[in-house]
């Protein structure tokens, strides 16, 4: 399912449905023929392997399903892959059972955060050791379905830069979702999306998937804490990025307890949301992507072989 599927330079609404391959790098138009060929070669480029980063702080009662359900469905997909824990500080058997993981399987790697302590911090640790083509964020506590990491990837194939869920979209679900939590976030979502008028309706979801460019693109990152999984998003749009939303499922932590206070949804959260929003309206596009840029950032597939056969 594609809702608002492109971003478009001026930052405003892109297309429905499958986008061209001019759509799919975040361009809608170009100053010559060459320049229109070679990005439609490079959007040809796919994402070959996938990273999973996981930041953790003592969630012994669900890494273990966590990982392993993400395995399983890659697996099952024929995806290649890695999943990349990092240790938020855990003072639990957290790091103990993802080493015993990763003793089993080269695709598992742990990671203590070199950081400090935080979500962010974690996040933006494994952001800077991961070794995939594309990276996908999960949550540790088991409320992302790892089947959806399988339509993530799917997206990047089809050549997006941006894999955005939504939990309140048709064909998505939600279980057990706190009362007053869900409340303030559909506030939150209300207003980000009004103010940047991006069609998306779950910005503060942490569960999305970018191409390695992207990362690059947003950097530095700013987050220290869940306000994370909205400054990524958030430039992404800015900076020229497309994206397609897809409905996912959500379910809420069966085991250990949340890492979110609700004092997260308040000023952290607007600080980040009103300095992308500034980006977008007094940078003058200084830090958007031109064509050129897009063309340099992804080589194309015959020169990833290439480079993969040194």
């Amino acid at each position: 399912m594609a809702r608002r599927a492109t971003c478009r330079l001026d930052g405003t609404r892109g297309s429905r449905g499958r986008p061209t391959p001019k759509q799919r790098v975040g361009v809608r138009r170009s100053g010559s023929a060459d320049l229109a060929t070679t990005i439609d070669r490079v959007s040809e480029a796919r994402p070959a392997r996938l990273s999973v980063v996981i930041p953790a702080h003592d969630e012994a009662g669900s890494i273990g399903a966590t990982v392993t359900g993400v395995m399983g469905a890659l697996d099952g997909a024929g995806v290649d892959y890695e999943v990349l824990v990092v240790d938020d500080a855990s003072t639990d058997d957290t790091s103990a059972i993802v080493r015993a993981l990763a003793a089993e399987n080269a695709r598992v790697r742990y990671h203590l955060s070199h950081n400090p302590r935080g979500f962010g911090f974690a996040v933006r640790a494994g952001l800077d050791v991961f070794h995939g083509d594309a990276v996908a964020i999960v949550m540790a506590d088991g409320s992302d379905d790892p089947a959806d990491l399988v339509r993530y990837h799917a997206v990047l194939e089809e050549g997006y830069d941006c894999a955005f869920g939504s939990r309140f979209v048709r064909g998505s679900s939600v279980h057990d979702y706190p009362k007053l939590k869900l409340t303030l976030n559909r506030l939150v979502n209300w207003g980000v999306r009004i103010l940047f008028r991006s069609g998306y309706n779950d910005t503060t979801n942490a569960f999305k998937a970018y191409r390695r460019d992207v990362i690059e693109t947003v950097q530095p990152l700013l987050s220290n804490h869940f306000n994370l999984t909205v400054e990524i998003p958030l430039k992404a749009i800015v900076r020229g990025h497309s994206y397609k939303v897809v409905p996912i499922s959500w379910r809420n932590r069966k085991a250990g307890e949340s890492k979110l206070s609700l004092q997260e949804m308040g000023s952290r959260y607007a600080f980040i949301v009103l300095y992308v929003l500034l980006e977008r309206h007094l940078s003058r596009g200084d830090y958007r992507r031109t064509p050129h840029d897009v063309a340099a950032e992804r080589p194309t597939k015959g020169i990833r072989e290439r480079l993969s056969g040194q």
